[in-house]
Formats: C-alpha cells, structure tokens, sequence
C-alpha cells in the first residue's frame, strides 16, 4: 500500500471512530437525561404537595435533576427541536423552583422526556415480546434479596440501605412507571442508590426483567378481566400496541380511559402476556391504524423540519402498518393494493424530494381513503371459496413459473452438454430449496413473525444475487450459440470431469432462485389460509402445482429437439429477460426496505410480470442489466463471425 494511500485509510479510520464514539457519547446522554426526567416525573410528588416542601432532602435532588437534565440538553448536537427543548428544560427548572403541584411537574417532564427521544431517537423497543417467566426466574435470582420476593422492598439485603430499595407494589407509583422506565434504570442502574447497572444481560433479559417487575403492583387476578376488556373492545385493541405496550404509563392509560381501575386490569393483563399487544399488528384493522398514525406523525416531523425522522416514520407506515396486512389484500383486491402500495412509494419520493406540505397532505388524505377502502375488503369475515382457489393458483402459478423456467434451462443445458452427473446436484438445489420452505412455513406459522423489512430484504438480495448470476450465464450461453463456439468447447471441457465447485455452484444458484419463489408463496399462502376455505386454498395449489408440471414436461420435451445453437441462443434470451425481471424486482424490494431511494415517475407504467415499477432506480438497474446484456451478445456474435472468417 503507497504511504499516500495509507493515510488516507487511517485519516479515514479516525473519522469513522471519533463518529461512533460521539453518536455513542450522544445516545448515553439522551438516555440518561431521559431517565433523570422519568424520575422527576415519579418521585417530585415525594417532594412537594400543596406548594410545601414536605422532604428538603427530595427537593435538592429535583432541583439537581432538572438542572443536569437541562445542561445535558444545551449539550447535545443541534436538530430542529433544539431551541424548544431548552424552553421547555428552563420551564420545567422554574416550576419546580416555583413548587408547581406534582401533576403538572409529571406532565412538564414526561413531555420534555417525549420530545428528547423524538429530536434525539434512543432504541426505545424491544426486538420481540418480552417474557413475563424469564423476568420472574431473573427476579428471583437477581433482585429478590433487596426488593423482596414479593417486591416489597423488604429483602434480606434490603436493611440498612439509604435510600431503600423500591417497593413494587406500590401502586401510585407504579402507575408513573413504564416499561421502557424501568428497562432504562435496570440497564443503567441509578446513582447515588444500592441500584447497581445490569449493563451485562443480554437486552431480553432487561425487557423481560422491566416486564416483570412492572406488574407485580397488578394483582394477576385482575389479568383475566383486563383481558376480556380489551377483547370486547376492537378499537382500544388497535390502539394499544407494541409501542404503547413500551412507552405508555398507567397513568396514562387511564387518563384516555378515564379510569384508572379499567387500566389497572389492562396493565395486569398486558404486562404479563406482552406478546398480546404485538398480535394487534396482525389484526389488519390494527395494522392499518398503525399506518394512519405514522403517517400522521411522518407529517409533524416533515413540519417541524426534521426531514430524516419523517421519512423513517413513512417508511415504518409501510413496513409495520400496510405490509403484513398486504399478502391478504393482494389475495382479496390486487388492484387496491398496487394502488396503495404505489401511493405509499410517492409519499416517501415526495418527503425526500422536498415536496411542499400541502401536496405531501394531499396524498396521506389520499392515502387515508385508500385505508377505508381496504378495511372494508380486509373486514370480511371470510373469503369465498372461488376467490380462495383462485388467488392460491394464481399466486403458486406466478411465483412459480420463474423458478421453474430458470430449473429447465439449467437442466437442458446439463443434458445437452452430456453433464448428466451433475443432475443430482441441480435437483438438490431445488429439494433443499423446497425443505427450506416447510421450516420457513412452520417457523412462521408458529415461532416467530416475519416483519416486513425482513421479507422484503430476503426478497431483494435474493433477487439481486439471482439477477447478477443470471447474467454471467446469458452471456455464457449466447457465446455458446454458435456452432463453432460449442465445439471448440466439447473439445476442450467434455473430457474433463466438471468438480464440486461446479456442482456447489449449481446447487446454490437453483437454491437462490428457488427459495425466493417459495419464500414469497409461503407469506402468501399464510395470508389466506386461515382467511376462506382451506379446501379450496389446497386445490388451487394443487392445480397451479399440476399446471407447472405440465408446463415443465412440455419445455423438456421441445428443448431435446432443439439444435444446440438454437437452444443456446433461446435459453440465452429467456436467461436474460428473466434477469432484467429479477433486477427489477430486486431494486423494488430493497425500495420498500427502505435501503434504495425511491424517486417516484407519473407516467411510467407498472408491470409487475416484467418487474418493471414506476420508479427511476428500477428502471435504471434494469437498463443497466440490458445494456450489460445486449453488449455482451453483440460482443460474442462478432467474436464469432471473426473466427469463422479466419477458419
């Protein structure tokens, strides 16, 4: 490496390190200074009441509190909520200065505490539902010494500790505490107390010590009533969420229902079954309220020029909100879907466009009726048994037929090269392909859910990998297409025996290309299993399953009569159309992930068959990819006429 270069790299090493060490520094004080606001929230009632102060050793530590949060905040790098942060820090001080009534010091506080973590995003959620067992054999084992073990405070350790460990049960307090609060304090421990880091668990353990140790001020007796609440009621369902799960304090909770018993018995119910609050996602009613709601805040964000966090949050509206719930209303309507799916795409074009606010509100309005009418289509209790047979063969048969014709070229090509002993490696491709499928199918049935940035992410690599792989075996073939190509190749390769990498190669590539197929059916398939008939579910898929088989025996068939140059030059042709699809494809996947901009074009058709989207980055990849291609081509048919001019 040049001494030129060699800077540059280590110039280069020192930047990206003093990054990471200062957006690390940034999110520690964020959520240190939030934690300091939680704790005023909680603890200033202990203070003050009735404008007195009725504990001057409590009251210091308020006025301390507030005076390092409101530091804290003038330190932190500036975003467009700056200057209405130090206000409100300055307003909290003064009302605490003042001996404000605690209601309104948790309410200035909490508020302040909200606005931090939106200019200043912490990770703020769980990856998966915590379990309320884990936290309790971790309580038992961690935390039962000095709380207790009915959390009372009053653990073996607990005398003589000044201040003494937190009581549990106590339920006004409790009721100020949310998950996330004490997820913050069992992570970073709290200062000036016997409460030491648990920095070390891994973060499920913290959620799922955060879980357990919320509820215990909720009787479990309580929990079936909470349940049964929330089960009669479809409309507090949606709204309590995973995020609200996290966030939202009792306290909270019951002002909005004003009652603080009915919360008390959701909170008892939720905390101990948080996966409840994550199933709401699944519930396509639920779903789409999540997508209103994120729009709605998308539109805050573009307002208050944060122009970053208004993106992600319309880019969460499509994964979080409108994607689980699409499988099912592609089944039921495909046209509203292409339709929302295409408003979506041009809202996020719009929001990093620059846009102006009037045009962007005109399309969530737009948008927001596209939701009404789809709640309707995704309302029905059931879908008929035609409309179920044909969208399961409708989707098999189109999911299908790509794999299927990449499969029959390959093993065409094998039989035509004389290569029968690599069959097996090809047909291990797509068994292994098809195996993979079933676990997916059982995963995602019963273990785990598969998020939308996670199918579409599986969805573009894996048609990216396919696109590219495909386009070094187009050129491959057409090169072969003539006849003198072919035989300088059967003489030189056919008395070589072909080695495992070749065959590893065959079996990943047909993998590849298989799985994305079966990934995509599966999702699908779940959508609308339990959604109609199962019956007629089966037999569309087992009609698509016979129509690929035929269709399969048919290209087999023609294939063997075929001259080896024309089947080199038809299966060269198909490879490359079929990776210009795939591109298309790719790029349209990795879009919705949000990892490729979206730059939205009016009139340019969609055409999903061909994989052409009405986006200028589909369209130029797949250019690109037929450029690549047709020079290719060109390249080695004039390569060819050159040798048969010189023979």
């Amino acid at each position: 490496m040049s001494p030129r270069r060699l800077l540059a790299t280590l110039l280069l090493s020192v930047v990206l390190i003093c990054t990471c060490v200062s957006a690390s520094a940034s999110e520690g004080s964020v959520a240190t200074t939030w934690r300091l606001l939680d704790y005023i929230a909680v603890d200033y009632r202990e203070a003050v009441a009735g404008g007195e102060v009725v504990n001057a050793l409590e009251y210091d530590e308020m006025l301390e509190f507030s005076a390092t949060a409101a530091a804290a905040i003038d330190a932190l790098p500036a975003t467009p909520q700056a200057a209405q942060l130090q206000r409100d820090a300055a307003a909290l001080r003064q009302a605490i200065e003042d001996k404000a009534e605690p209601e309104r010091i948790a309410l200035q506080a909490r508020g302040l505490a909200s606005l931090l973590v939106q200019a200043h995003p912490i990770p703020l959620m769980p990856a998966s539902p915590p379990h309320y067992a884990r936290g309790e054999a971790l309580y038992a084992q961690l935390c039962a010494s000095c709380h207790g073990a009915a959390g009372a405070g009053d653990g073996p350790a607990s005398a003589g500790l000044d201040p003494p460990p937190i009581d549990f049960t106590d339920r006004a307090r409790a009721d100020e505490r949310s998950v996330f609060a004490l997820y913050q304090v069992i992570e970073q421990g709290l200062e000036g107390t016997s409460m030491a880091s648990y920095r070390g668990l891994p973060s499920e353990d913290l959620w799922a010590l955060a879980t357990y140790s919320g509820a215990i001020a909720y009787p479990a007796s309580l929990a079936e009533v909470g349940r049964a609440r929330l089960e009669a009621d479809p409309a507090l369902r949606a709204k309590l969420d995973f995020e609200r799960y996290v966030s939202a304090t009792p306290a909270q909770l019951g002002a909005e229902l004003g009652s603080a018993d009915a919360a008390a018995e959701i909170v008892a119910y939720l905390r101990r079954h948080p996966e409840a609050s994550q199933a709401q996602a699944q519930d396509p009613g639920s779903a789409l309220a999540v997508s209103r709601s994120l729009l709605r805040e998308a539109m805050s964000a573009h307002g208050a020029g944060d122009a970053k966090r208004a993106r992600d949050l319309a880019l969460s509206a499509y994964l979080d909100g409108f994607e689980p719930v699409e499988p099912l209303l592609a089944a039921r309507d495909k046209p509203l879907m292409v339709k929302i799916e295409a408003a979506m795409a041009r809202l996020r074009s719009g929001l990093a466009s620059g846009t102006d606010a009037v045009a962007l509100q005109d399309q969530v309005d737009e948008l927001d009726g596209l939701f009404a009418q789809a709640e309707q289509v995704l309302g029905q209790d059931r879908t008929s048994a035609t409309a179920s047979f044909v969208a399961a063969f409708t989707i098999l048969l189109r999911e299908g037929l790509e794999a299927l014709l990449i499969v029959i070229a390959v093993i065409a090509l094998l039989r035509k090269a004389s290569r029968t002993e690599m069959l097996p490696w090809v047909h291990g491709g797509w068994l292994s392909a098809l195996a993979a499928g079933v676990v997916t199918w059982a995963l995602a049935t019963w273990v785990i859910t598969i998020s939308g940035a996670s199918r579409e992410l599986s969805e573009g690599f894996g048609s990216l990998l396919a696109a590219m792989v495909l386009v070094w075996v187009g050129l491959w073939m057409h090169a072969k297409s003539h006849a003198q190509a072919w035989q300088r190749y059967v003489r030189d390769r056919l008395g070589h025996a072909l080695g495992k990498s070749s065959g590893l190669f065959l079996l990943g590539l047909v993998f590849v290309v298989v799985y994305r197929e079966v990934f995509e059916t599966i999702l699908f398939f779940a959508a609308i299993w339990n959604q109609g008939s199962k019956g007629a579910v089966v037999a569309g898929g087992a009609t698509a399953a016979l129509a690929l088989v035929a269709i399969g025996w048919a290209m087999m068939r023609y294939s063997r009569t075929l001259p080896i140059g024309q089947f080199f030059r038809y299966s060269s042709l198909l490879i490359a159309v079929l990776a210009v699809v795939l591109m298309g494809k790719a790029v349209s996947a990795l879009q919705e992930a949000g990892y490729v901009p979206v730059s939205w074009l009016e009139a340019w058709p969609r055409v999903e068959l061909l994989g052409l989207y009405p986006t200028l980055e589909g369209i130029a990849a797949q250019a690109v990819v037929a450029l690549v291609l047709v020079a290719g081509f060109a390249w080695s048919s004039r390569s060819a006429r050159s040798a048969a001019v010189a023979s």
